[in-house]
């Protein structure tokens, strides 16, 4: 199994498929990287040389965030509303609906968890 960015893509998937494994590479990103590389679609990842699985890693680091990337982005931007008190911020601050749900039927869920006791 080649291990492309921290992640084990296995070799009986084609590379459109494979690259998809990837958090933050979905099926149009992977096609377009295989178009940019000019990878076939058709070709397997046990089939890829190192060369070309190096020219994948170094296109997908210059040109998209992936993995932790996302995850830390998404909560540095989440601590960037509460910091400035925006109401977004502060409904994930009480762990209320953020967008717009109504409350009072719906989202017992969060509102149960949130309780104080």
């Amino acid at each position: 199994m080649p291990r492309i960015l921290n992640v084990q893509v296995p070799d009986e998937k084609r590379v459109i498929i494979g690259l998809t494994y990837i958090k933050g590479i979905g099926l149009s990103r992977s096609k377009l990287i295989c178009n940019e590389l000019a990878i076939s679609e058709n070709e397997y990842m046990k089939n890829l040389t190192k060369g070309q699985l190096a020219n994948i890693v170094a296109y997908i680091r210059k040109h998209y965030k992936t993995g932790q990337k996302i995850d830390s982005d998404r909560v540095a931007n989440i601590r960037k509303l509460m910091k400035i008190s925006s109401y977004k911020g502060l409904r994930h601050f009480k762990g209320l609906p953020v967008r717009g749900q109504r409350t009072k039927t719906n989202a017992k869920t969060s509102r149960r968890v949130n309780r104080k006791i």
